[in-house]
């Protein structure tokens, strides 16, 4: 298995590599999870991108949002694995690279991330503390956790 990531800006996707993003968090969040709500939220223009690859297919992605953009600290969201890559380990590959990358990118801050609720022990085990109480976000029970640097 070949594994890699590249983190890019907006501006810097080619037209196939958007339509490899947009494709691949439909087919996750809004077909899988069957949650139909408005993903294309103005918010990817002013974000980074991680691209993680196996083998040279798309099969991991998050959105790293600089401060100001979805929370006062620095964050991490739209975090997905395909159905086709679950199971050896690229979830914990992917958010390590992607902690990585905002500590690179916007320096050393808290990050904050909306979390499904169900891997709250997941999202623990790399170092995020839960804040306040669960909260439905369409339909999915989330918790907002943060990451201190």
């Amino acid at each position: 298995m070949q594994a890699k990531y590249i983190i890019k800006a907006f501006s810097e996707f080619s037209i196939e590599e958007l339509y490899h993003v947009l494709r691949l968090r439909n087919e996750v969040f809004i077909v899988e999870q069957n949650c139909p709500y408005q993903d294309l939220d103005d918010k990817d223009q002013r974000s980074l991108h991680l691209l993680y690859y196996v083998d040279d297919q798309l099969a991991a992605y998050t959105r790293l949002l600089p401060q100001g953009i979805s929370y006062e600290d620095i964050s991490i969201g739209r975090v997905l694995t395909s159905a086709a890559h679950r199971g050896i380990g690229l979830g914990k590959k992917l958010m390590e690279a992607s902690i990585a990358g905002c500590y690179e990118k916007f320096g050393p801050s808290p990050i904050r991330i909306s979390a499904q609720l169900y891997l709250l022990k997941f999202y623990q085990s790399l170092g995020f503390e839960k804040i306040g109480e669960p909260y439905d976000e369409d339909g999915i029970p989330h918790i907002e956790m943060v990451k201190q640097n």
